[in-house]
């Protein structure tokens, strides 16, 4: 399609001389314009693609992909259901827990936590927790008066490994003077970052029968917790459990528990992309201006061609491949230049924020604890397509004026 007389003609237009820089110029600025749209669009759907995996990640990893509840407001036999639940396939763990909230008192430091009960080989098995410990074991864990705290509320809480948390919990027992709250104090065995600061702000951990007396609920729990193998794929595996339990239980998964934050975030990365897309789509107006420019400057040399036996065909390709060439190395600079930035994102963080002086990536305005970042290969390709297109696009028409150029006419002007 594009000959070497073409090639030849277009190489030479690309390089300007002495007088017609300021063309050139305008083209390198379209070819920055598009480089830096392709690679801020890439840049920031990585990140939102982290932001959500890393989200869902540790949601999941602390709540599990399921929930099974019973038909009132605790389960019974627990042991019960969750054998059966475990034999759902693709089911990877089913853990009986005692949840509930309470007061977290230590010294002058007052807050309100959630209490998770759980045996001491769920909690190893549930390994955001069990994996982030940052000081302590869970080798003591499972005696009634041990507890397993978060990084955030043990530094405001002034609490370490050894220390006393007193938990409060409202439902206490009657009395003459009327309803006195349960009160008990236990001892920290381990301290755990789960990555996220509001779990490790009002996360606490007590072994299952722990939990069990102090919520008075002897021989019951709140809930199963169920793992699967595949969080994406959760609706068959809940379908399979309540076939399984026929009925008995109620079961809820993560995208109806978690339906609402998690379809925010997706309007957010739509909406995010079409936005930015904006971006590219000015960069290839740049490529427009510059090409007619290119055009009116060369109209002489049109001519010439022309009358050398020029077809307007090659005229139009002449032009297309300088736009192209303009619109194919911005989009190309530009990928390189995002999926370099994104590789390397979190280190660029920590040398901004050393800088600047500034936390640029608050864990407690943001709830993750840093500045996550995933590439999906699809999402790229589509964005490369896509500034192609539009690169192309904003060729034709300054192509075809230039094809269509009189030679009669831009002689006699000349």
């Amino acid at each position: 399609m594009f000959g070497p007389f073409e090639r030849m003609v277009a190489g030479r237009y690309l390089h300007a001389r002495r007088g017609e820089r300021f063309v050139s110029v305008i083209a390198i600025f379209s070819l920055v314009g598009i480089a830096l749209g392709v690679a801020t669009l890439i840049i920031v759907m990585s990140v939102m693609n982290g932001f959500k995996a890393d989200l869902l990640g540790r949601i999941l990893g602390l709540n599990g992909d399921l929930s099974v509840y019973g038909l009132t407001r605790t389960l019974t036999d627990y042991d019960d259901v969750a054998g059966r639940v475990r034999s759902v396939p693709g089911v990877v763990s089913a853990a009986p827990l005692v949840e509930s909230q309470v007061l977290l008192n230590s010294g002058s430091y007052n807050a309100g936590g959630l209490v998770r009960g759980m045996t001491r080989t769920d909690l190893l098995d549930l390994h955001e927790i069990s994996n982030n410990l940052v000081a302590g074991s869970l080798d003591d864990f499972g005696a009634d008066d041990t507890i397993v705290v978060g990084t955030t509320l043990a530094e405001r809480a002034g609490l370490t490994v050894g220390g006393r948390l007193t938990l409060v919990s409202p439902q206490g027992a009657a009395t003459a003077f009327g309803t006195m709250p349960r009160v008990r104090a236990y001892r920290v065995v381990a301290i755990f970052d789960a990555g996220m600061n509001e779990y490790n702000a009002s996360y606490v951990f007590l072994p299952l029968h722990a939990a069990q007396v102090y919520f008075q609920m002897p021989g019951q729990v709140t809930q199963v917790q169920v793992m699967t193998r595949d969080a994406e794929n959760v609706i068959p595996v809940r379908q399979g459990i309540e076939k399984a339990m026929d009925g008995e239980v109620r079961v809820m998964d993560w995208t109806q528990s978690n339906n609402a934050f998690f379809g925010a975030v997706q309007v957010e990365q739509n909406v995010m992309f079409l936005i930015l897309t904006l971006i590219i789509l000015v960069a290839a107006f740049n490529v427009i201006s510059s090409l007619i420019m290119m055009v009116k400057d060369k109209s002489a040399d049109i001519a010439v061609l022309r009358t050398l036996g020029a077809t307007r065909g090659a005229i139009m390709r002449i032009f297309l491949m300088c736009g192209a060439s303009v619109g194919v190395t911005g989009t190309f600079v530009g990928t390189g230049l995002g999926i370099v930035f994104c590789l390397n994102i979190e280190h660029i963080r920590q040398l901004l924020q050393r800088i600047t002086g500034t936390d640029l990536f608050n864990s407690e305005v943001y709830y993750l604890e840093h500045l996550p970042s995933k590439l999906i290969w699809s999402q790229v390709i589509e964005v490369i397509v896509m500034a192609l297109v539009l690169s192309l696009l904003a060729t034709l028409y300054p192509s075809w004026r230039a094809a269509k150029t009189d030679p009669v006419e831009a002689l006699r002007h000349e």
